[in-house]
């Protein structure tokens, strides 16, 4: 057969609407319930779709890996994990396994399924993490196939290539190293709260039922290896996400039923509460070099920009450094170096220094700032500017509007919740109170959250000053 018989073959099998395995997906589904209470009905959905991909391996181009994080103990972690071992393919599980055990125990045909508990004490301190980052590169090798870990023997005197390409679960009291993070998809556990209970799991009672489950997981899936390999299926994500999610929207649309649309949801759901920017703080600059930047400049001095960084309230920048000192210019350089953004001699108002160019920041916004997550899709405003977002605010509105009930306004991350400032760009006449006939300039836009607020949002500013110039 050609691929294109094994992909007409996985399509045919969708459009069959498989009962048995949309049940089996449900009866799973159930049982994570019992003993199991997720953070959403999102993760609940992902953590089964994921159990059920490890059946399928063989047909995966890549093998996402499952990062169950909770800030304390006693978050129901472990219980995840005993429920996920009794109902995946192959587990094997280790708390601290040596390199040349794991690498020696993953087959290239039919790999296993990694299971790490307390992975934290792998990676939660800096000495930890220096002392495996083997383990590290092992992960993170094997979210791919052919990538394998190669060592010389010195007892054959020959190369020894060893697979790494398996599915891994990890659980962690706090997050783990940003490229393993970045390569699966992330429950965040909490603990119960009131009202909330679960069955208590005990293995030797409970774990039989579950593992006559796995088995009709593995006769539902592994008949089909080929068609799945050959799958193409359609995803609301795209790069390391869409390689991530594949796996598990492809066993959903085997299903059928509800699952291809509760798959698809958890998906966007799940990677839009993990922006790609958490934790790196490069890229928080670039926000905030964007949200102070003085408005109609090309070009901004670094005395300028740095005073306006320290009074963020919640950026790093006021405390930075071991020493907890502000940020300073050789600082603000370091950061932006990566990016390959150097300081310039720039002239503003008649006077020379050294300072940054708007352009360059506003390329690195475009490829680097998350502008829209898919939370806020559809939320942009109407305006009668082409730009989506002008970051670039002027340094003259000076005032800071909080408005607790306000949302977040899509396309301008640097912008708080709570927090908006407002350019004093439009006449005041233009947001008179409206007459009894209606008829006087109020440019607020229809249903905006600001009406009835004692000055517009940034927004109906922005659509007044242009409307304004054409009075």
């Amino acid at each position: 057969m050609t691929d294109d018989d094994y992909a007409q073959d996985y399509l045919d099998w969708c459009a069959e609407d498989d009962p048995d395995g949309a049940a089996l997906l449900d009866e799973l589904h159930d049982a994570f319930g019992r003993y199991v209470v997720f953070p959403s009905a999102e993760a609940h959905d992902a953590t089964v779709l994921w159990c059920a991909a490890t059946h399928g391996q063989p047909a995966w181009e890549h093998a996402p890996r499952l990062a169950v994080i909770s800030p304390q103990k006693r978050c129901g972690k472990s219980r995840l994990m005993d429920v996920a071992e009794a109902v995946c393919h192959n587990v094997l599980i280790t708390v601290n396994a040596s390199v040349a055990a794991v690498v020696r125990s993953i087959t290239a045909e039919d790999p296993p399924t990694l299971m790490v508990d307390e992975a934290d004490t792998l990676f939660g301190s800096k000495r930890a993490a220096e002392n495996n980052e083997d383990v590290r590169g092992i992960l993170n090798a094997g979210h791919q196939r052919n990538r394998p870990y190669v060592r010389w023997d010195i007892t054959t005197r020959s190369r020894e290539k060893c697979p790494t390409f398996a599915m891994a679960m990890l659980a962690s009291v706090g997050d783990l190293p940003d490229t393993i993070m970045d390569r699966a998809v992330i429950v965040r556990m909490r603990r119960r709260g009131p009202g909330e209970t679960v069955a208590p799991f005990r293995t030797r009672r409970d774990a039989p039922d579950l593992r006559a489950l796995r088995k009709r997981l593995h006769a539902w899936i592994r008949p089909h290896i080929d068609a799945l390999s050959a799958a193409v299926p359609r995803l609301p994500v795209e790069d390391c996400a869409a390689d991530t999610w594949e796996p598990m929207i492809a066993v959903a649309d085997v299903a059928g039923s509800h699952w291809p649309g509760r798959a698809r949801q958890a998906c966007k759901a799940m990677t839009a509460s993990e922006p790609d920017e958490d934790g790196h703080v490069s890229i928080q600059l670039i926000a905030d070099l964007c949200a102070v930047w003085p408005a109609n400049d090309e070009y901004a001095f670094t005395t300028t920009l740095l005073p306006r960084l320290h009074q963020l309230d919640e950026s790093p920048w006021a405390e930075w450094g071991r020493k907890r000192e502000p940020l300073k210019a050789r600082g603000l350089a370091a950061l932006l170096k990566p990016y390959r953004v150097r300081s310039k001699t720039v002239r503003v108002g008649g006077e020379t220094g050294k300072g940054y160019v708007r352009a360059d920041l506003h390329d690195l916004r475009t490829r680097y700032v998350t502008s829209v997550t898919a939370s806020q899709e559809g939320e942009k405003p109407d305006l009668t500017s082409d730009d989506e977002c002008d970051l670039f605010v002027s340094d003259s509105f000076s005032q800071n509007v909080t408005w607790s009930d306000q949302p977040k306004q899509a396309f301008c991350d640097a912008v708080t919740d709570v927090s908006y400032s407002v350019r004093k760009s439009a006449p005041e006449h233009l947001f008179d109170d409206p007459s009894p006939n209606g008829q006087a300039h109020d440019y607020r836009r229809p249903g905006c959250v600001c009406t009835g607020q004692p000055r517009p949002c940034y927004y109906c500013q922005l659509v007044a000053s242009k409307q304004g110039d054409q009075l």
